[in-house]
């Protein structure tokens, strides 16, 4: 494999909450290739989007970002705005999980993507309502052209969903990161949504990376997954491998909690406790206090991820020997 699109190297995020200091990323490493499918994966609270956010700039100021975040040869980390905001919508787009807070509810459909594709490739005019409506029927809205005179409340919310696709493609990007691009709408448009996302990446060749708490939706979408787990990534494999041989004690939690649908009925079994805060993570292991596999020494140190295989790594002392 040649080098990667985009290369994340030992990110962490740190938040100045006022009286203290916490940090909510513990180092993450990622590379993605040109055209690859990654998933991001993990409950509520594992850093999934924060990664991101934290790789765009898009944190804030009360965020402290260390680490390098290499893309064609240069360090976002740190970058002048000026070169974030070029990067942003036009080399890498990111599509959030909840569209009807990102749309602006004062303007037109129109007025919005003519906005982003006057910022992404100078276009205005009639030039850039021709291409929304390219846009918007490339995503699956019908009648695109009535649609661009539209406000956002006229549409649904897998309409909406389309519409902020439409707009994270129009700077025809490199790497589109689909943030829970489902939530809240219904099982048939979820599926439409993620067979679109499918299709869109076999046409541009493009790297999509899909954050998820579902690891189902991963599966069919997706090449290669990583696991997070409290501000680290815990397990690294191509999709087939996590589900037929999980180095993991919290990656084997995930897919016990998945529903079977083919073989005898059985009772899903949920993985204790909840995912600690970022300020009182347990010594060691942060997975420990919830984990069957727990012994004395997951509470001596963090442990490091170490590759089992070629393109599979684990952070699990139990992954050495192969018993987790």
């Amino acid at each position: 494999m040649g080098e990667p699109l985009i290369d994340i190297r030992g990110l962490t995020v740190d938040f100045d909450a006022g009286q203290r200091v916490v940090r909510a990323l513990h180092g993450v490493d990622l590379a993605i290739q040109g055209g690859e499918a990654v998933g991001l994966v993990g409950e509520s609270g594992s850093g999934k989007s924060v990664t991101w956010l934290a790789a765009l700039g898009l944190l804030g100021n009360r965020a402290r970002i260390g680490g390098e975040v290499l893309f064609e040869g240069r360090n976002l980390v740190g970058a002048p705005a000026g070169e974030l905001e070029a990067v942003r919508g036009a080399q890498i787009a990111m599509i959030v999980q909840d569209p009807s807070s990102s749309l602006n509810p004062v303007y037109r459909i129109g007025q919005q993507l003519g906005e982003a594709l006057q910022l992404h490739r100078g276009m205005n005019g009639a030039a850039a309502l021709a291409e929304a409506a390219r846009l918007l029927d490339r995503v699956g809205i019908a009648d695109a052209t009535r649609r661009l005179r539209d406000y956002p409340h006229e549409l649904s919310g897998g309409m909406n969903q389309r519409v902020m696709i439409a707009m994270a493609l129009s700077g025809q990007p490199q790497i589109l990161v689909a943030d829970e691009p489902t939530t809240a709408l219904d099982a048939t448009i979820q599926a439409q949504i993620l067979e679109l996302l499918q299709e869109i990446r076999r046409d541009s060749a493009m790297a999509l990376v899909l954050i998820s708490h579902d690891l189902g939706v991963v599966a069919e979408n997706t090449d290669r997954v990583c696991v997070m787990y409290a501000g680290r990534i815990v397990e690294d494999a191509p999709i087939a491998t996590i589900f037929e041989a999980p180095a993991h004690p919290y990656t084997s939690g995930l897919l016990a909690a998945l529903p079977d649908l083919e073989g005898p009925r059985r009772r899903l079994l949920a993985i204790p406790g909840v995912v600690p805060e970022p300020w009182n993570l347990p010594p060691g292991c942060s997975f420990a206090p919830r984990c069957p596999e727990f012994e004395r020494a997951c509470e001596a140190s963090v442990p490091p991820a170490i590759e089992l295989v070629h393109g599979h790594r684990a952070a699990c002392i139990h992954a050495r020997s192969g018993t987790a």
